[in-house]
């Protein structure tokens, strides 16, 4: 008897010290710091870091893409007013403003309670316990994932399809997911996958592979798709931050051949290449 009350004994002793060294539960952020979080996890455990300073992007700044800002910019108006609105997926051209756009609604709306939390794709199976941070909170949550995709296979993906709609817990009222992606379906395609199609009483079945891939993408309500620029709004994009960057209104017209040859080297005309040549090109003038 002895030897089983030493032998409890000591198992309460190493218990005690496995609680001091595994991670406990993230204690809760400064809300007040920061209208932008990012969760991050060190040595086990995670924490939402406040952002001092967020990028300063606007909506206006975002120039031929006003059907996808009309488009999210309405949901989030809806959410901020505590009425239904959806999770949203941004997928299409890489540089087109889907991650910017995101950035752009925190500074219009961050007044007004909006707040974003940002979380990578690494650490998504962490996202139930995020959520039950931001349950119950007075602020409006989007919590942000940044160039999302998955390879065969990964747990975050399951993570997140549970999150968003497989769960048998309600996702809180107050956050919505907002992803962005250069994949519609988030997961690689491959052409065989495709043969496993079948075809009853002449409808088109897809196979299991495709099915479970489209299953993620599906629980997004809102779709928002991006394309690339053509040449004239590549220069428009391109004309709006010359003058966003002081650039005197006569030296607009000169920069335009040093602004296709710019695009032509980097073998894309998206808005991010608009805003880097500007940079540059700003940068020269102020010599």
């Amino acid at each position: 008897m002895n030897e089983l009350s030493a032998l409890i004994c000591r198992a309460e002793r190493v218990l005690e010290r496995l609680e001091g060294i595994l991670p406990g539960p993230a204690a809760p952020p400064d809300w007040s710091a920061a209208h932008a979080f990012l969760w991050r996890r060190r040595h086990g455990r995670g924490s939402l870091q406040a952002v001092g300073v967020p990028h300063g992007i606007r909506l206006k700044d975002l120039q031929d893409i006003d059907d996808q800002k009309a488009r999210i910019d309405r949901n989030t108006r809806q959410f901020l007013a505590g009425k239904r609105a959806n999770n949203v997926l941004l997928t299409g051209a890489r540089g087109t403003g889907k991650s910017s756009l995101i950035k752009a609604l925190l500074n219009e709306y961050g007044d007004q309670g909006l707040r974003v939390v940002e979380v990578d794709k690494a650490d998504l199976t962490d996202l139930p316990e995020i959520m039950e941070m931001l349950a119950g909170r007075p602020e409006r949550f989007i919590v942000f994932c940044d160039d999302l995709s998955f390879e065969e296979g990964e747990g975050a993906y399951k993570a997140l399809k549970s999150v968003l709609d497989g769960s048998v817990s309600a996702v809180a009222d107050n956050v919505l997911l907002y992803a962005t992606s250069n994949r519609r379906h988030l997961m690689p395609e491959y052409h065989d996958e495709n043969l496993q199609a079948r075809h009853v009483d002449g409808e088109v079945h897809p196979g299991e592979a495709v099915e479970e891939k489209v299953s993620l993408s599906e629980r997004f309500g809102l779709w928002i798709s991006f394309y690339p620029f053509a040449q004239d709004e590549y220069l428009d994009i391109v004309a709006h931050w010359l003058r966003v960057f002081g650039v005197p209104k006569r030296k607009l017209a000169a920069a335009r051949q040093e602004a296709l040859q710019w695009a032509l080297m980097r073998g894309s005309r998206s808005g991010r290449v608009a805003w880097q040549f500007a940079r540059d090109y700003a940068g020269q003038l102020e010599d």
